[in-house]
């Protein structure tokens, strides 16, 4: 258990400098089912004496020295790594989303005018409309690029099986997709493996668990935003079953997370002008607006933007937040229609909203009855069932991975061999359809004709030989009797099981636009085989089936509702489904949430991540803080020696995040009531800038600091081990006084753990200090100490934790 592999979580770094977001300590941080110095988040003593502690905390016991081993010796990866689905990491800390009320930030506070509160106000505003902006142009550079190279490549491949069937010899074509598919996904999935792990997938997973308090390494930095457009952009013209629009949200993010600081620490450039927004309160609420307008500008649906933060994105919510999140919406999506525009030659036309466009779906031909309805519920419920299958096949196919597909030059050659396998699948569905259908009159961008007659073009490729989301557009509008339906069943079934491949792999890539397709392939299918049925007129046009059926699908995989049914209807540009995509979008969320859960939420499942729900599971009255909380903690006094804080902040085996400060008589074992909470990071930028003085009694002598000081080091503070604290100083006494946070949320140790879990999730706090009935310190809950309780099929069931 303890000698594994460093590449199995989202970030896969190990011994890395410290990222973007990590305001605590430089040390090094311990990945998933590995080992390394541990990184408890609040007051937990992990020393070996501790591992059985009071209440149920089960531990698992790891052998200290193989962390120093792996410090000198090369790293090995075992052929296997033991996974075990019911661990909660350690390895994660919280986010400091409680402002830390202290005589510096209150004294600032107070110092701010009505003139000085407008503009930070109009900052605020102006930091939203730039995150729109760029997030605009980041979309149209990965359209404009996506569709020359992909064309590029379709035409070179086009012109060879056109050359070849005529001459015999169609395995040399094959042989040439194959090799341009797994090459070009060997670029992208070698910059993910080696470079920036966490900017595999789509990110919306990670993003999830950053807004909801969880500090992901490396997920909103810069070179993750590079590694991610240019790995999203090789994914698609690689031919995977992937698509471009899931990554925008990431990328959002990322964007909104440096705009909003003002400066960045990889290109290591401070423009001084955001100073004011260096918390983790602030950057939480614009990478809010950044996943928003992500959405927006995939989907051109600014209010599908906004819902989605609030649905699946952000944890805390507020009025005000509202309408600066719609307006980067609006702004990034009018950005991308300026541009891609002007890219296509009617700049006046602002007919490129999203990344995809689904097209009007024009209410006399396909409109829909009161007797479709209970088809429309059928086609949720088929929907939900495929959409739990997939998530099912998905999950045992990353516990797959985790175990056995851990090194970078493994998942390098996983990534090659599906692009392979993906051009191969293609080519021998094409090559064997003899679904050939007139070219007078069609919008496919590359007809193939290979057997079929002078005039015809091969159907099957229009679904294989097009980026997905060309494909997507061709299933909602093509006309009726443009597939057989022999050519639909036969591309869901295999796109199902490439998509469901595809997903996971180390490369940028989305399930949006796979799902989507997935189910308008067989919605379509579902309307031809209805009018065969019926000989109906009303359902002669399967767009409409086919729309249905991706809403479904989708829904059923991610377990969207509100903001995926805005998205639709902007999408489509048509409020008239409106009804309709709820009732498809709804059945297959409960029928799919029978089975399984969703497909983001099982993977941050597998990474055993602390994930806080918004509720605390419905079982769990019967425990209170005494059972939950750690214990014991290290408190520190108010006037507290020099040495003994850092004593206690370079103890690598109790890597607490933060401290309880209590009064106490120094000449007494006694302690005395809670007085503060001080946190880490605090108390670096304290002793880096050696705030302390000789004797107890005598005041603070030294420059004062302020709050500007605290925001320069954030978030990256300096590592205990460099800061120099000579013999003489470390007699020294240093007053926490005016920096720790005087008012910490406390509750009594009787409170139950839903009251526990409802104050310190709608707060979003990292530290809840546990009291006594006098005021005493008798334990500390942190994010860990709440997500390991977990309602299981057998009731409430415990996670154990490990430094993993």
């Amino acid at each position: 258990m303890a000698n594994v592999s460093k590449k199995v979580s989202w970030s896969g770094r190990d011994g890395d400098e410290d990222d973007d977001e990590d305001e605590c300590v430089g040390e090094t941080t311990p990945l998933l089912n590995g080992t390394g110095p541990g990184a408890a988040g609040g007051a937990r003593q992990l020393t070996p004496s501790s591992f059985l502690r009071i209440g149920q905390l089960s531990n698992v016991d790891l052998n200290e020295d193989v962390s120093e081993l792996e410090t000198e010796l090369p790293r090995q990866h075992p052929n296997e790594i033991p996974h075990n689905e019911k661990l909660l990491s350690l390895k994660y800390e919280s986010l400091d989303y409680d402002n830390s009320e202290n005589q510096l930030f209150l004294e600032e506070e107070r110092r701010i005018n009505h003139a000085a509160f407008r503009t930070v106000e109009i900052k605020r505003w102006v930091i939203c409309a730039m995150i729109g902006i760029l997030t605009g142009l980041v979309a149209c550079f990965i359209d404009i690029v996506v569709e020359n190279l992909a064309g590029l490549k379709y035409r070179v491949v086009k012109g060879n099986i056109d050359k070849f069937t005529e001459k015999g010899g169609l395995s040399f074509s094959l042989l040439l997709w194959a090799t341009l598919n797994a090459s070009v996904v060997m670029v992208g999935s070698v910059i993910v493996a080696f470079i920036e792990p966490v900017a595999a997938g789509s990110g919306i997973p990670q993003i999830k668990c950053y807004l909801n308090g969880v500090k992901i390494p490396h997920v909103v930095r810069l070179k993750t935003l590079v590694i991610k457009v240019c790995g999203v952009i090789l994914s698609v013209v690689g031919g995977l079953a992937v698509g471009k629009e899931g990554p925008m949200i990431h990328s959002g993010a990322v964007i909104a997370a440096g705009i909003s600081q003002g400066r960045s620490t990889s290109l290591k450039r401070d423009f001084k002008i955001f100073e004011y927004f260096r918390r983790d309160t602030e950057k939480r609420d614009f990478v809010s607006a950044g996943a928003a307008a992500g959405v927006s500008a995939a989907f051109g649906a600014p209010v599908g933007g906004v819902l989605f933060s609030l649905e699946e994105g952000a944890s805390f919510w507020n009025q005000f937040l509202t309408w600066r999140i719609f307006f980067a919406s609006m702004i990034s999506t009018f950005t991308l229609n300026s541009v891609l525009s002007v890219y296509h030659g009617n700049a006046w036309d602002l007919s490129s909203p999203g990344l995809i466009n689904f097209g009007r779906f024009d209410n006399e031909k396909m409109g829909y009855t009161i007797q479709e309805i209970p088809i429309f519920i059928f086609m949720g419920v088929v929907g939900g069932i495929l959409g739990a299958l997939f998530n099912a096949l998905n999950y045992w196919l990353t516990m797959f991975r985790i175990r056995y597909i851990h090194r970078p030059c493994l998942q390098v050659v996983e990534a090659m061999l599906v692009a392979a396998v993906t051009a191969t699948v293609g080519f021998v569905m094409i090559y064997c359809s003899r679904d050939c259908q007139p070219i007078q009159g069609s919008t496919v961008a590359y007809p193939l004709q290979l057997f079929c007659a002078d005039g015809e073009y091969n159907s099957m490729a229009t679904a294989f030989f097009n980026t997905p989301e060309k494909s997507v557009v061709n299933l909602f509008h093509d006309p009726p009797g443009s597939y057989n339906p022999m050519t639909l069943g036969m591309f869901t079934l295999m796109y199902f099981f490439l998509a469901c491949w595809t997903y996971g792999l180390t490369v940028s890539a989305g399930v949006f636009i796979p799902s989507l397709l997935i189910g308008a392939a067989w919605g379509r299918l579902f309307g031809i085989s209805l009018s065969y049925l019926t000989k109906s007129s009303i359902w002669a046009d399967p767009g409409k089936y086919a729309l249905m059926g991706a809403a479904a699908q989708l829904g059923g995989i991610v377990r969207m509702t509100l903001s995926l049914t805005v998205i639709m209807m902007e999408a489509t540009g048509n409020v008239t489904y409106g009804f309709p995509i709820m009732l498809v979008l709804m059945t297959a969320k409960i029928v799919g949430d029978y089975f399984v859960e969703g497909l983001y939420d099982m993977h941050i499942q597998l990474q055993s991540v602390p994930f806080l729900h918004w509720e605390a599971p419905v079982t769990s009255h019967s425990l209170t803080a005494r059972e939950v909380m750690s214990t014991p903690v290290t408190c520190l006094r108010r006037i507290e020696r020099v040495g003994t804080v850092v004593d206690i902040l370079s103890d690598t085996s109790s890597n607490h995040n933060g401290f309880p400060v209590v009064e106490s008589n120094p000449d007494t074992t006694q302690v005395a009531g809670l007085r503060g909470l001080i946190l880490r990071s605090q108390l670096i930028v304290l002793l880096k800038h050696k705030v302390f003085v000789e004797r107890a009694n005598l005041s603070l002598v030294q420059r004062r600091l302020k709050l500007k000081d605290f925001r320069d080091a954030y978030p990256r503070f300096p590592p205990i081990q460099s800061i120099h604290v000579s013999q003489d100083e470390r007699e020294c006494m240093i007053d926490l006084s005016e920096f720790m946070n005087p008012s910490p949320y406390t509750v009594p140790q009787e409170a139950s753990l839903p009251r526990v879990f409802k104050l310190f999730r709608a707060l979003g706090l990292r530290h809840l200090v546990v009291v006594d009935n006098r005021n005493e310190v008798v334990g500390m809950v942190t994010r860990k100490d709440l997500a390991r309780y977990r309602l299981g099929k057998e009731g409430l069931e415990e996670l154990s934790l490990a430094q993993t």
